[in-house]
């Protein structure tokens, strides 16, 4: 299989799931990116974890589809497509802000988001591509009332003291708080365009079998072995997500004439 093929075709996909979990290379700390729709998986072996990685990857510049990630800013650099963040992440820390640290604000956010996501399984199941506008309104006002109102719980930051840089440090509630501000759109996207999940939890299914890897064999033991891995990796995922009998095709890896699988990167 073509490993180009399976990169062009993610990078003309309507909604693609990215992702990126440490491995170790010789010991030494090192980064696996993933790209991926139900159809199609990329992964990519780098030194880096940020831009500059993703970069290499060569999927997320120029991508005009939604990235769907958590929030690692160094995804919010690429500005030619759309952004849907996880809600699962979402969830938990909101979770967390209301058991620990007592804000009723996340308990409401938590039930509007799964209110959201439920009508929105509702109407999808019933051949619907979108909700009433009327709804949406409803929702998304809900949402910045509940944002608003959540915000006035905490006082005005004093300012940066002189000689010192970087940000005002604040709780765990309150950064969370800034981010649902921040990202409101890329947060309920999924109400706006039912092709975007709720979640990444594809990204992280396809992350899992990496992680048990490094867990039975530990590091990599060169560059070219964690290019190699990835490259047989990401095909046999590839494989497998479009039905075929992965042995059959090991197989005929072998053979003179190989199985092409054909290569359809759907969305969601």
């Amino acid at each position: 299989m073509n490993e180009q093929e399976i990169k062009t075709a993610l990078s003309s996909s309507r909604v693609i799931h990215v992702d990126e979990t440490g491995l170790y290379e010789m010991g030494k700390r090192i980064w696996l990116h993933s790209t991926s729709t139900p159809s199609c998986t990329y992964y990519h072996a780098d030194k880096k974890r940020g831009k500059e990685a993703m970069d290499n990857a060569g999927i997320l510049p120029g991508f005009k589809g939604v990235a769907v990630h958590d929030h690692w800013t160094s995804y919010k650099h690429y500005e030619t497509c759309d952004h849907a963040c996880c809600n699962v992440h979402h969830i938990r820390e909101l979770q967390r802000a209301d058991e620990q640290d007592h804000k009723p604000w996340a308990k409401d956010l938590k039930e509007l988001l799964h209110k959201i996501k439920d009508t929105v399984d509702t109407a999808r199941e019933k051949g619907k591509g979108h909700l009433p506008v009327g709804q949406v309104d409803l929702f998304q006002k809900k949402y910045r009332t509940l944002i608003d109102a959540a915000k006035k719980e905490y006082p005005t930051p004093p300012p940066r003291e002189k000689g010192k840089r970087g940000r005002v440090k604040q709780g765990k509630s309150k950064n969370l708080l800034d981010r649902l501000d921040r990202c409101e759109r890329d947060t309920v996207r999924f109400m706006y365009d039912f092709n975007v999940p709720f979640d990444n939890n594809l990204a992280e299914r396809d992350l899992r079998m990496i992680k048990v890897k490094q867990k039975i064999s530990g590091t990599f033991r060169s560059q070219e072995g964690s290019a190699f891995f990835c490259r047989i990796r990401g095909s046999i995922s590839t494989w497998k997500k479009q039905g075929e009998n992965i042995l059959e095709v090991l197989t005929q890896s072998f053979m003179t004439n190989p199985i092409q699988p054909r290569i359809s990167c759907t969305s969601e």
